[in-house]
């Protein structure tokens, strides 16, 4: 063999990952970010703290996957999560699988582990504070992402100043490179709208991201005496599969993306509904406030709700009429979601 082969044989053999170890095994946890509606609120599965350090603090849903026990990895979940919380499951979106990564530099527990996080939606009569977990709305984990009243006041007065001072700095030499090779002030821009730019409601998990990557979110720098809102937030942090607030993150962003493309957010209301309850979800889910006449010409355009005939009783006005979801809008429509525009400037 030629030198030059050589040495390309042995680059080849240098780049090729380690064999597995003999009967090495690999801890696989499933994870679920439960959502539901309880009136106009969005809300979210919550197993309590065991530990009082905290009062609020919690972790979503989970248990670990056992291929003797569990037929599939969904049966897996909905076994866990029934034996949890109650809840029974229906269809469950597969959102992510990730690495001891996801424990955010905490010591490794255990073998290896990988943890799958699905998103499921129930509708509002499983919305009760019972069999061990709490429902909490996802904005008190993210209230800078609740635009129903306008731009959240904690985002204008703590998280921007914050996050301008961060983007000021230098990167220490030691601080492992970014894959983002734009800047901080750039990523900040595309993330959080600033400088003129649009917030775009769909980007949650990249602003918990800075926020976390900045200090601000998790935990404060010691001396800053800034952004007291985020170090007074409850935190979501499982033992085993580390940051859980990243999963909810990504499950809510995922959710903004699903209903305007898919009729999701009828899994999330009941039979029978009143076109206000169901702005008000949609608002609830997107955080803007959303135009009436508006919203109302864009749902019944797209085909998505028909009356039923019926009407409910309000006090101090006319009876408001009552829909249901059309399910001949899925062969109808390739993308039958609520098609709200993205962004805010």
């Amino acid at each position: 063999m030629s030198t030059p082969a050589r040495q390309e044989d042995a680059a080849f053999r240098k780049s090729q990952p380690p064999a597995p170890l003999a009967g090495e095994r690999v801890a696989v946890s499933l994870n679920a970010a439960i959502f539901a509606m309880r009136e106009d609120e969005p809300m979210v599965a919550i197993m309590p703290a065991t530990r009082s350090e905290r009062v609020g603090d919690g972790a979503l849903p989970c248990g670990p996957f056992s291929p003797r026990e569990h037929v599939t990895l969904e049966a897996g979940l909905s076994c866990w999560v029934e034996r949890q919380t109650g809840i029974v499951l229906g269809v469950t979106r597969q959102l992510c699988t990730i690495g001891d990564g996801l424990r955010s530099g905490a010591t490794p527990v255990g073998p290896p582990s990988i943890a799958i996080c699905y998103l499921a939606l129930v509708g509002p009569d499983q919305c009760s504070d019972q069999g061990g977990v709490i429902w909490r709305s996802w904005y008190a984990y993210f209230p800078w992402e609740d635009w129903r009243r306008g731009k959240p006041e904690c985002l204008a007065q703590e998280i921007e100043p914050g996050l301008k001072v961060w983007a000021r700095l230098t990167s220490p030499p030691c601080e492992a490179p970014s894959n983002d090779v734009r800047d901080r002030g750039q990523r900040l821009r595309i993330a959080f709208g600033l400088d003129g730019a649009a917030w775009d409601e769909e980007k949650v998990l990249e602003r918990y991201e800075l926020l976390c990557e900045a200090g601000l979110y998790g935990s404060t720098p010691a001396g800053s005496g800034c952004v007291s809102v985020l170090a007074r937030l409850p935190k979501l942090q499982h033992p085993l599969s580390g940051d859980h607030g990243r999963l909810l993150a990504n499950a809510i962003g995922e959710l903004r993306r699903s209903i305007k493309r898919q009729p999701a957010v009828f899994e999330l209301m009941a039979d029978t509904f009143t076109l206000f309850e169901l702005q008000k979800t949609v608002e609830a889910i997107l955080g803007p406030h959303l135009h009436k006449q508006n919203f109302r010409r864009l749902v019944e355009a797209g085909g998505l709700v028909a009356p039923t005939g019926e009407h409910r009783l309000r006090t101090g006005g006319r009876p408001a009429r009552l829909y249901r979801f059309r399910p001949d809008v899925l062969l109808e429509r390739l993308a039958p979601g609520v098609r709200v525009k993205s962004g805010r400037g």
